[in-house]
């Protein structure tokens, strides 16, 4: 871990720390890059990410590299049928000692919470994640706990896999800045992967991969990025490709305003990191999919002709006026 944290006025320095934070992450996960840079701007935009994967994809290895280059405390639940909401977020526990019930904190009192196969746990148990995700607090017996600052809610889940699972409602859905696709990796990828194993790498260990920056350079970074600025015309380009997909004729339901706010903190993110003082509209087109292909509901007709939520983005793009 850096010895001292950088100074919010060095955005030179805070780039080049979230470049060693990539540097890391590469000494466990070969071909990701995508969703290491979904990841960074959750991070920094101060969202959440929902990580889809069939199973063997690397979900978990690339959340807790990404955990321990940053240096941060994670803890990982494992969803099943059967987890109650206090299991995640805490509950009141009876001290035989003192006579008195006192708080026992759930695995959400963490940095970035690992919340693997959301899907597998009933409605109730996931709903007790908005409250953390939404405010960043838990409340208990009338009393507000906060949760640890910076805070990331890294959620997994199985597209294939629907015998015992419970779809996430679009409220549970919305608290979750970006939706991340990760693939089976490329063939000259997996080779290096298995390379690596038989070399003696260790997925449980990652004994190579180090702390590069601290939570200071973290919230430093997130407030330069709150600090990226964009002008009217791109604001009304957001919006007008919000309303666009409202208007499409196979959706059911389109972007709300508060996916255009999302868009917009996800391409500020993206501009930082590109070290563009401003969106531009092709940050805005960057991330319109990953931000919004799980906000929308395709109308039955068109999920039975094959219609998918990403086509139908890309189509809302290109049919979209981009100002100049």
């Amino acid at each position: 871990m850096t010895d001292t944290p950088l100074r919010p006025s060095d955005p030179a320095a805070l780039h080049e720390a979230v470049g060693r934070v990539r540097e890391e992450i590469g000494k466990a996960v070969v071909a990701q890059d995508g969703a290491v840079s979904g990841l960074l701007i959750a991070l920094l935009a101060r969202g959440h990410v929902l990580l889809e994967g069939v199973p063997g994809v690397a979900k978990t290895l690339l959340v807790r590299a990404f955990s321990r280059a940053l240096g941060l405390g994670t803890k990982r639940v494992q969803f099943t049928p059967d987890l109650m909401p206090g299991d995640v977020s805490g509950s009141l526990v009876y001290d035989a000692r003192s006579g008195e019930f006192e708080f026992r904190e759930g695995p959400v009192f963490t940095h970035i919470l690992l919340a693997d196969e959301i899907n597998r746990t009933p409605p109730k148990t996931q709903a007790a994640l908005l409250e953390a995700m939404e405010e960043r607090q838990v409340s208990a017996d009338g009393v507000t706990r906060a949760l640890p600052d910076p805070f990331l809610v890294c959620a997994t889940q199985n597209p294939i896999e629907h015998e015992g699972t419970y779809t996430l409602p679009e409220a549970q859905l919305d608290r979750f800045l970006l939706k991340l696709v990760v693939d089976v990796p490329p063939r000259d990828a997996e080779v290096a992967v298995l390379r690596r194993h038989a070399d003696g790498f260790s997925p449980r260990a990652l004994d190579d991969v180090r702390a590069v920056v601290t939570p200071s350079d973290i919230q430093a970074a997130q407030r330069a990025v709150a600090a990226v600025t964009a002008t009217d015309d791109v604001l009304a380009y957001i919006v007008d490709l919000a309303r666009a997909t409202r208007e499409s004729p196979s959706v059911q339901l389109g972007a709300s305003p508060r996916a255009a706010t999302a868009l917009l903190a996800a391409a500020k993110a993206w501009a930082w990191l590109g070290g563009y003082p401003a969106i531009t509209p092709d940050h805005v087109q960057a991330m319109i999919v990953p931000v919004w292909r799980h906000r929308i509901r395709l109308r039955a007709d068109a999920e039975i002709e094959g219609v998918s939520v990403d086509a139908v983005l890309t189509s809302v793009l290109q049919q979209t006026p981009v100002p100049l």
